[in-house]
């Protein structure tokens, strides 16, 4: 009996207990060559502050970011870039090799010749604002430590050179980019870029006829002071010099350590704050050097770090099977690579840009008609474009980094009163009014507003043929944060008042609309009129368009399904909203029924699909789902959604093909979206529509592979509901109701299985089966 125990015990392990852990380490990336520019760079990330890292012309190199760097025109700063070079060289005629460690989040450098060897490692923390730099010789070496700057003067931004801030093709403004201060002090370099009292965040108040309530209004540029210093253990002040990297000219300070020795570190420390005077920053800026000398604890704790993110969610794809030339294999790899791309700002500021996030590199290695500096990316560097952002951060629940969406969350939670008084203001009604493509400081932005506009034009309305009456993205976001609760227990209590007073702000608005142009606020049947409207940048002026009421009617369900403690009085009001909005119309294609973009529309700007946005990310159409034929139908006969059909830049269509169990459409577009990007570093897609790297390229090929293998409907978990079976896969993936999904398929056959908690395994729906 014992014997039968025992054996029943090892069957139920093999066939419930957890899958063996996916080798990360087969994913580190490694060359055995050095870099030709910048454009060859490795990411090297954590916290708040990503690195791009090459090794050129036997010196190596770094860019650096911190989140939260902006100017007065709101571009984006980079930190600088700093040279580290050896003697003697041991780069010279050696051999190399240069590895990102995924396992631990640092980067490796390896070079040997007839002199001795060198190892060069660098990481950042994930909970200081630092940049570590150890080097370990064979033999005593000295190091030099050059950073260098192109904003040592005023410069005068021209052309193309705006896109990178908010002015952009403003021509009426001469654009300045102020210079930094950079000086030696006590054995060290500092620099640090400190804003003036007057930023274009003045000029959009007083463009857009807020002048009156400008107190009131979030000003993150005034006096904002972003910088650093460069330090190293036993190195001391050295050289000035000059010269020039691709097309920017640049300034250099250098340290040199006192002498040689076999083990050197070297240390960039980065502060952003707001501060009345330059000498309140520095004093900040000394006290993150004092609490980041513990580099040995630190160090442990960041290690801990990227081991708990890396155990907490995967896909891996045939795993065991490493083949850098198999597409499915790219796929599980270019996946994992994205999501340390992202774990780079986990804990930032800001949310990480669509555009660029902190790895951009000189513009003319995406353009080559761009002159601007390291610090340019086309869209802006405080502007947040929601279309886009909101793919990089609707994988996260799934990933269980639910933790990383706090920065998306608190940049809309902050400007919550900035938008709730562009509706006073304007139009004299409540609600949170946020735009598409809007500034850091909550403002649309000021060129997309319009510089030139019409008379009696009203104030409160974009006079842009893309943007105008887009205003339903930031429902994604508080749908992310009702899911965040569900997925992973985040208290959300302090964003509730954001997600009630922007849905609020449709149902007022839509009244309001509808009096001004006669007696009656809703349509016969006692719905709003969602007129005009947009479905998304594409079916303009439209009426009732399918992805706002989609919107509208999930955010309204889901706050009242969960137990948030509305008040009685508001749990009335929103049940009486969703009421109020309208169902999502139809039209047919071929006698087939389908989801139309809206009841009707003026025209067609974009090339958006809005009308499969009731499939993603709303989920009322789907697989497990009523009108699951109608969905495929829009997909596969709708004019617009074929003619639109792509894999590039914010492109969803492979997210569309998972949400419909499409398999064979899922994997052919998901494997184009996440295949090698072309570029040295295998996830450095774009530009896309964007930049380099295109951030909503990774996030909507992360959302399409995990759609392919978990989909959570109702009370329902559907695995592999789009999974081709002859891809094996090893995955950890999260769900609603703070469940796990751990399993291996091998062979087109599940093998192992464990959802945690275990009751919820009664929930499980195999659709391979």
């Amino acid at each position: 009996m014992r014997r039968f125990l025992l054996g029943m015990v090892f069957i139920f392990l093999f066939l419930h207990g957890a899958p063996a852990q996916p080798v990360i380490k087969d994913y580190a990336v490694q060359w055995n060559t050095q870099s030709k520019n910048a454009s060859e760079s490795m990411p090297v990330g954590g916290g708040s502050i990503g690195a791009n890292l090459w090794v050129e012309n036997n010196e190596v190199l770094l860019y650096f970011s911190k989140s939260g760097a902006f100017d007065e025109n709101n571009t984006f700063l980079k930190g600088g870039r700093l040279r580290i070079r050896l003697y003697p060289d041991l780069f010279e005629n050696g051999s190399f090799r240069q590895e990102l460690d995924l396992q631990t989040g640092a980067a490796t450098i390896h070079t040997k010749n007839k002199k001795g060897t060198a190892d060069l490692r660098i990481w950042v923390s994930v909970f200081q604002p630092v940049i570590h730099i150890e080097i370990n010789g064979s033999v005593p070496v000295s190091a030099e430590a050059v950073y260098e700057s192109w904003r040592f003067a005023d410069r005068l931004q021209q052309g193309k050179a705006n896109n990178a801030n908010s002015w952009k093709w403003a021509g009426h403004v001469n654009v300045i980019a102020k210079k930094d201060a950079v000086r030696f002090e006590q054995n060290r370099i500092l620099f640090f870029h400190r804003n003036t009292d007057s930023t274009v965040f003045d000029a959009a108040v007083t463009q857009q006829q807020l002048a009156a309530v400008k107190q009131q209004l979030r000003n993150p540029l005034r006096r904002l002071t972003s910088g650093g210093i460069v330090e190293g253990r036993n190195f001391v002040a050295g050289t000035n010099g000059d010269g020039l990297y691709t097309n920017t000219p640049f300034k250099s300070w250098s340290l040199k350590s006192r002498s040689a020795q076999k083990h050197q570190e070297l240390r960039i420390i980065l502060h952003n704050n707001q501060t009345n005077s330059p000498g309140t920053w520095l004093s900040e800026l000394n006290e993150c050097v004092q609490k980041s000398r513990s580099a040995k604890a630190d160090h442990a704790a960041t290690r801990q770090w990227w081991r708990q993110f890396w155990n907490r969610s995967y896909i891996c794809i045939n795993p065991g099977k490493k083949n850098m030339a198999d597409t499915a294999w790219q796929t599980g790899r270019n996946y994992q690579l994205f999501r340390y791309l992202l774990a780079a700002n986990a804990y930032g500021s800001y949310p990480t840009k669509f555009n660029g996030g902190l790895f951009t590199v000189d513009p003319v290695f995406t353009d080559s008609t761009i002159t601007g500096t390291p610090d340019h990316r086309n869209w802006g560097g405080g502007t947040f474009t929601a279309q886009n952002q909101r793919l990089v951060y609707w994988p996260m629940l799934k990933s269980g980094d639910a933790d990383m969406m706090k920065p998306q969350f608190d940049f809309y939670n902050r400007l919550l009163h900035t938008a709730e008084l562009r509706s006073a203001v304007y139009w004299h009604h409540k609600g949170a009014n946020f735009n598409e493509q809007i500034e850091n400081f909550g403002l649309p932005n000021p060129t997309e507003y319009g510089w030139k506009r019409p008379a009696g034009f009203d104030p409160g309305m974009e006079y842009n043929a893309w943007l105008e009456y887009e205003w339903d993205t930031v429902l994604e976001f508080c749908m992310m944060m009702l899911e965040a609760r569900s997925y992973a227990g985040m208290n959300i209590e302090t964003y509730l008042p954001l997600i009630k007073s922007c849905l609020v702000f449709f149902d007022e608005h839509y009244q309001y609309l509808a009096k001004k142009r006669g007696n009656k606020a809703l349509d016969q049947n006692g719905h709003l009129v969602l007129y005009p409207g947009s479905g998304a940048e594409t079916f303009k002026m439209a009426y009732n368009a399918s992805s706002t009421i989609a919107a509208l009617k999930k955010v309204t369900q889901k706050l009242l399904s969960m137990p948030v403690g509305l008040a009685n009085e508001e749990r009335n009001y929103f049940e009486a909203l969703l009421k109020r909005i309208p169902p999502i119309p139809y039209m047919q294609y071929n006698g087939r029924p389908t989801i139309a973009p809206a009841r009707v529309w003026e025209r067609v700007n974009n090339t958006e699909p809005a009308m499969l946005y009731p499939v993603f990310p709303w989920g009322i159409y789907g697989v497990g789902r009523p009108g699951l034929d109608t969905a495929i139908n829009t997909y596969r006969l709708d004019s617009f959604a074929m003619k639109f059909r792509s894999y590039t830049g914010w492109k969803q269509d492979n997210i569309f093909a998972a949400r419909l169990g499409l398999t064979e459409e899922a994997k052919r577009l998901t494997s184009l979206k996440l295949k090698d990007s072309g570029r040295r570093f295998p996830a450095f897609w774009g530009p896309g529509y964007d930049w380099v790297p295109d951030q909503n390229w990774g996030g909507s090929g992360m959302i399409g592979l995990q759609e392919m293998l978990l989909q959570a409907v109702d009370d329902k978990l559907y695995i592999f509901p789009a999974w081709p079976k002859e891809w094996d896969v090893s995955f950890k993936l999260h769900a609603p109701r703070q469940t796990i999904v751990e399993g291996v398929l091998k062979d087109g056959k599940l093998t192992v299985l464990k959802v945690m908690p275990q009751s919820r395994e009664k929930d499980i729906v195999n659709m391979l089966r």
